[in-house]
């Protein structure tokens, strides 16, 4: 489709790490009329709030990023809440963006809206074919109802209303504006404080969770944002020859996954650390790997292009100028 760069877009969840990236891959791509709200200027759980936003500002696209996101922990301890705010904003978001006119409309979920032993590299018909991680299955169903919302609005209002609601599912992701929390945070985050802290103690090893061998895959969040513009924006009859009404999400990731020895040894180089590494066999590993197959999006004419090296030293460098 032809590309309007002063169209009216709302980037839902700005100041997250995907929406802030999806915001600046938008303003670096000339994109003049971007809206946006903070959680205390628009709360998307509240139905009558988010029908008064899309009445008032009618934007003509809209890019979902928002959630209630957290690690293992956070999830385990507050499941009734991942799913409720996750659920409500999804319906009230796709719903008055539909009422409102909004033809074009991009979810983003998450990889672990697949089954927990699903075939590797998981694909997109992976989907609902097994149980789901029990941590973090209420986020899960969450995730998967949104895709679906955004299927069956395209199915029952696809051609009468001329929407166009299409969804994204990243791999696990890292960049500026992270998480790094020392107990909610995930792999990556968590890894750079703990080397940034010894690199500053002085600690002559820094010990790391496992064996180091399951392998996981990474993706630096401006190329998320990056992928979700291209998707946003290809053409519809293209997008619908890759996809199916009842199968149309789209898988993002790097291609390839490191095993987390490796990672460790990359996050020591990008900080700057020293010491030795180790690791703590007693602990456990989690699952061997979890890896994303990005063959559609990559048919579609997209790749990541920021290596594990190179991201992560943006994201140290962030790290370090970043108020935490």
């Amino acid at each position: 489709m032809p590309t309007d760069l002063n169209q009216k877009i709302y980037v839902a969840g700005h100041r997250g790490m995907v929406g802030s990236a999806i915001v600046r891959n938008l303003q670096a791509k000339g994109y003049t009329n971007i809206v946006t709200r903070t959680h205390s200027e628009l709360d998307l759980t509240n139905q009558a709030a988010v029908q008064t936003f899309f009445e008032e500002e009618r934007p003509d696209q809209v890019y979902l990023a928002a959630a209630k996101v957290g690690g293992i922990h956070a999830n385990n301890t507050f499941p009734a809440e991942f799913i409720y705010q996750n659920l409500m904003m999804e319906a009230n978001v796709i719903h008055q963006a539909f009422v409102s006119g909004v033809k074009r409309l991009l979810f983003l979920g998450s990889s672990c809206i697949y089954p927990k032993l699903a075939p590797q590299p998981m694909s997109e018909d992976a989907l609902l074919t097994g149980k789901l991680e029990p941590t973090n299955e209420p986020y899960a169903i969450a995730k998967i109802a949104g895709i679906k919302m955004c299927e069956s609005y395209n199915r029952q209002y696809g051609d009468s209303h001329g929407i166009d609601y299409r969804s994204v599912m990243p791999t696990n992701l890292y960049g500026p504006g992270d998480n790094y929390h020392p107990e909610n945070s995930h792999v990556i985050p968590a890894l750079i404080r703990r080397f940034h802290e010894a690199k500053l103690a002085n600690s002559p090893e820094v010990m790391i969770w496992g064996t180091g061998t399951p392998k996981r895959e990474f993706l630096y969040v401006d190329d998320m944002a990056a992928a979700s513009v291209f998707v946003m924006n290809l053409d519809k009859s293209t997008y619908d020859q890759h996809t199916e009404p009842m199968q149309s999400h789209i898988n993002v990731g790097f291609g390839s996954d490191i095993t987390i020895a490796e990672l460790a040894k990359a996050v020591s180089a990008a900080v700057g650390y020293q010491g030795a590494i180790s690791f703590d066999v007693t602990k456990p590993d989690g699952a061997p790997r979890k890896w994303m197959d990005s063959s559609r999006l990559n048919k579609l004419g997209w790749k990541a292009h920021v290596d594990i090296g190179s991201g992560l030293r943006s994201t140290y460098e962030q790290f370090c100028i970043s108020p935490r």
